[in-house]
């Protein structure tokens, strides 16, 4: 029986049923604000520049989210019928044939869905559960995504192929997993190895379970479990900041497990994670250049060309200030163009006295007034692809936990057995984790950004 100490319950119910702090928007990250774009010719010179350097690196890829979510509309048919998930289904059961995993049906299965001559019900339960194919119970990235003639492909295996052609050499692979289906991933990576003739350095890691929320009902009382337990929950993608701040690599590049292209139409990702890698090489170059001989006009330069900090606040400084916020962890974010994908963005933030560029989640902003006019205007989407640096110039190792701010947890709300339930998750992975890390934001193709929430979007070109 776990024993949950009494001052973490505290804690975690006076920030529950606490006021939760808003996030203050000052303005969205338009171009020339806050976000960067750059010439063809221009980033061709950061892709050489990458290409030549030596580095080591890393692929760090959250990847514990269950696949049972992409099937959901399939559940809320058989359980509440309506003309939107109705609509769905016919969709994906006139378009069976096209999903990889159709290939790994049993034959008289496959046929019976051609011929349109199968029980729902009993295609979905042998679908998603355990005495069939099991993908409601398999976490995302061992369901397969692709067919690459004549196989069939999972987001671990390539995530490790398309990674491959980014980096060929002193390259590691980091998923963080749930324990419990370590030994089916590894099984899917030996394949790929198999199939490629490489060998892959692959690191695995689980978010920490001391990071876990307590759950609360809505009147402060703690939820408790069918054993009478403490309830608890994952806090978040904030908790997998343990994780990265774990790996030492001159660069890591950071995805999600289910933004995956089909291997064909990958290039497009290919060069834009060189590029984004190029980007950040070429400002630490220039930032530790001028680390080593300051001077507050190359900051001020610096801060102008890569938009970093709001010039208003930033002249104002000391040198001194002015170092210490320079040599911090960076990282160099990927953003799209907003076309209603469900999520935060890029904005300009007031901090105090002092206004700061951060990702928000919608979860941190007032939904109404001028703060829910500003979230709407964003037309950039929460960044895709991430490329960091956590070395300082000199080389040495930072602590990332240095550099989260701890009030920008989030207060989730959700049901368990019917129950309303309240907990908080950490400081968001990209939100407060990495709020005092100095961000360079550039605009990306949205070719790079293909995820996948439910199977139905494996239908989309990008997958095809």
């Amino acid at each position: 029986m776990t024993i949950v100490p009494n001052t973490k319950i505290e804690e975690q119910r006076k920030r529950v049923l606490g006021n939760h702090p808003d996030v203050k928007l000052i303005a969205p990250c338009k171009l020339g604000e806050g976000i960067l774009s750059f010439s063809e010719t221009e980033k061709l010179e950061k892709i050489a520049l990458f290409e030549k350097l030596n580095f080591t690196s890393s692929f760090f890829i959250p990847a514990s989210g269950s696949g049972s979510r992409m099937f959901q509309f399939l559940f809320d048919f058989l359980d509440d019928p309506n003309e939107e998930n109705r609509s769905q289904v016919e969709r994906f059961l006139n378009h069976i044939s096209d999903f990889a995993f159709f290939q790994q049906l049993p034959i008289d299965i496959r046929k019976k869905l051609k011929n349109h001559d199968v029980e729902l019900d009993e295609f979905v339960s042998y679908l998603l559960n355990s005495h069939g194919m099991g993908y409601g119970d398999l976490p995302k990235g061992l369901i397969p995504f692709h067919k690459n003639d004549p196989f069939i492909l999972t987001p671990f295996q390539e995530h490790i192929l398309q990674g491959s052609k980014v980096v060929e050499e002193n390259i590691n692979f980091h998923f963080t997993v749930q324990s419990f289906f370590k030994t089916k991933i590894q099984k899917v990576i030996q394949n790929i190895q198999g199939l490629t003739g490489q060998l892959y350095h692959v690191d695995f890691t689980e978010q920490n379970n001391e990071s876990n929320a307590i759950a609360f009902k809505l009147n402060g009382e703690v939820c408790q479990n069918d054993e009478g337990e403490v309830l608890e929950r994952p806090a978040g993608h904030g908790a997998l900041l343990e994780n990265l701040n774990s790996i030492d690599s001159d660069l890591i590049f950071i995805k999600n497990i289910d933004n995956i292209q089909h291997f064909s139409k990958s290039n497009d990702t290919i060069h834009t994670w060189k590029y984004l890698g190029g980007v950040l090489l070429d400002y630490r170059n220039e930032a530790k250049n001028i680390f080593e001989n300051p001077t507050i006009e190359k900051l001020i330069s610096l801060n102008k060309k890569y938009q970093l900090y709001n010039s208003e606040n930033y002249n104002n400084l000391s040198l001194n200030e002015m170092l210490d916020l320079l040599n911090r962890p960076i990282r160099v974010c990927g953003m799209v163009k907003n076309e209603g994908q469900p999520g935060g963005g890029p904005f300009w933030i007031q901090e105090g006295e002092n206004v700061s560029k951060q990702i928000v989640e919608k979860s941190q902003i007032t939904m109404r007034g001028e703060q829910y006019r500003l979230m709407v205007q964003s037309s950039y989407f929460n960044p895709v692809m991430i490329v960091a640096s956590s070395k300082d110039l000199t080389e040495s190792k930072f602590d990332l936990t240095h550099f989260k701010d701890d009030s920008k947890f989030f207060v989730v709300k959700k049901k368990y057995k019917g129950q309303d339930i309240r907990f908080i998750e950490l400081p968001g992975l990209w939100n407060g984790s990495m709020a005092h890390w100095n961000s360079i934001f550039i605009e990306i193709p949205s070719t790079t950004f293909s995820p996948v929430k439910t199977v139905l979007d494996l239908l989309e070109n990008t997958h095809l």
